[in-house]
């Protein structure tokens, strides 16, 4: 069974940055996809960004491009978002997804696989 555990949230005022991370069980992850989505209060969830654990690119909501990264670990079996120049905007609750059908999938939203969540705040 696929775990997905997110981390590295909290409260940061405008401008700043923080890594999030996703430490991912239960499988082999070569031919998945995994990314992240957020849903601040009162929203839909949305897109943030995706990658192929293979290394097959990369993709970003147009909000978060020329600011988030995604990247992972293999060895690790960790997905990260590396977030700069953070906004009130990006205030949500951070999830991890995966999914063996592709980046599709995730990008979508409609991965098998999700995490908790992780509270991203960002103050003014």
């Amino acid at each position: 069974q696929v775990q997905l555990v997110e981390s590295g949230g909290g409260l940061v005022q405008a401008g700043g940055s923080l890594r999030l991370s996703c430490a991912a069980s239960g499988r082999t992850f070569s031919n998945y996809a995994m990314g992240w989505f957020r849903q601040a209060p009162g929203k839909e969830r949305e897109f943030v960004a995706a990658t192929v654990w293979s290394g097959g690119g990369a993709y970003y909501a147009d909000s978060v491009k020329g600011r988030f990264t995604i990247s992972r670990d293999t060895a690790k079996n960790t997905l990260y978002l590396q977030m700069n120049s953070l906004k009130p905007e990006d205030t949500a609750v951070y999830y991890c997804a995966a999914d063996s059908r592709g980046a599709s999938m995730v990008v979508a939203g409609t991965a098998n696989y999700w995490g908790q969540g992780t509270q991203v705040t960002v103050s003014s």
